[in-house]
């Protein structure tokens, strides 16, 4: 948007003509990918308009609330230990079973295959906070919370080596029907479920829709949150934090300050105490040998990491001191001003 203020007088410039609207819609369309948009407002409508709408006529059932909680966090653990930590990062092995599992409910997000997923968070990660990243915080927090999805592709962006995940034929298949696989799994469901307990369309809109909204707002906000609000206790030298309120929210995927400084750790809670539900199931998959070779950041490196950053908080705040101390020492030796005679 152009801040600039014209020394025009308002009143003067006169309403805009409908060739002007035109081209100011034209220009939108251009900008945008008008498939990812209407799609995303279609969803968003539909779980919040459409799913209050039926809630207020019709009622919602315990059935369905529990379903689409179900649903929703089901298909984010999904998206955080196959999408991100499987295929994005290689952060350890899987029994082909668990592969298919991960691959059918994470394109019930309706978030681009695994491929393509993959391959935009590893230029994320290859190049954070720059023009090469395809979520830039830097480039605002709606770009990178959600403009950047309806934002037309850069075909100019570099490809990112993808060797090892196009000789996966299961991530293969799942990205030559992904839409018919995604449809199913986000819309087929729950509608089916819903006939069961008969009520195909308050489970469609709360358990797929609702549901869809939900889990939409939550992953993004890795992207735009984690990279805004939180801490710093492992690395300075991108954007990412740590945040309790979004690992909450997404299976442990909020403390991304550590992720971002140790990508191939299978874990993102790194702490005993720290919520992450996707390291404690894979670890515990681990056992029964659907899950193999769980990658792990030597703890001496973690710890020198942290002791890093409490030097570089120790620095600040002394610098911060030194400044204020300045301040106030220049104050007292202002000259008081004499009255003019």
């Amino acid at each position: 948007m152009n801040h600039n203020l014209s020394t025009t007088h308002a009143g003067a410039i006169g309403p805009q003509t409908p060739s002007h609207a035109s081209f100011m819609l034209a220009k939108f369309w251009r900008r945008y990918d008008q498939g990812n948009l209407l799609f995303l407002a279609g969803v968003h409508a539909a779980g919040t308009v459409g799913a209050a709408t039926y809630i207020a006529l019709r009622g919602v059932s315990t059935a369905a609330v529990v379903a689409a909680v179900l649903l929703a966090w089901i298909t984010i653990f999904a998206i955080s230990a196959g999408y991100h930590r499987l295929f994005a990062h290689r952060t350890y092995e899987a029994h082909p079973v668990f592969r298919v599992f991960l691959l059918l409910f994470g394109a019930g997000a309706f978030q681009t295959s695994a491929l393509e997923w993959a391959a935009n968070h590893r230029r994320h990660h290859a190049r954070t906070d720059t023009d090469g990243d395809p979520y830039s915080v830097t480039r605002g927090f709606w770009h990178a919370h959600v403009g950047w999805v309806i934002a037309k592709a850069d075909l100019a962006a570099p490809t990112m080596a993808l060797k090892d995940l196009r000789a996966d034929p299961l991530l293969m298949w799942q990205h030559r029907h992904f839409v018919p696989v995604a449809s199913l799994m986000a819309f087929g469901l729950p509608l089916l479920v819903g006939v069961l307990f008969g009520d195909p369309l308050g489970f469609l809109l709360v358990a797929g829709f609702a549901r869809m909204v939900f889990v939409y707002q939550v992953t993004f906000a890795i992207n735009s949150f984690a990279h805004l609000f939180g801490t710093q206790p492992y690395s300075n030298r991108d954007s990412s934090r740590d945040s309790l309120a979004a690992a909450l929210l997404t299976c442990g995927e909020g403390y991304h300050n550590f992720h971002h400084a140790f990508p191939a750790d299978y874990r993102n809670g790194v702490r005993l105490h720290q919520f992450d539900p996707t390291k404690w199931i894979l670890f515990t998959l681990s056992k029964v040998r659907l899950v193999n070779g769980l990658r792990r950041t030597p703890a001496e490196v973690i710890e020198r990491a942290r002791q890093r950053m409490r030097a570089v908080a120790v620095q600040t705040s002394h610098a911060r001191s030194a400044v204020a101390l300045t301040a106030r020492v220049a104050h007292v030796r202002r000259p008081a001003l004499t009255p003019a005679r």
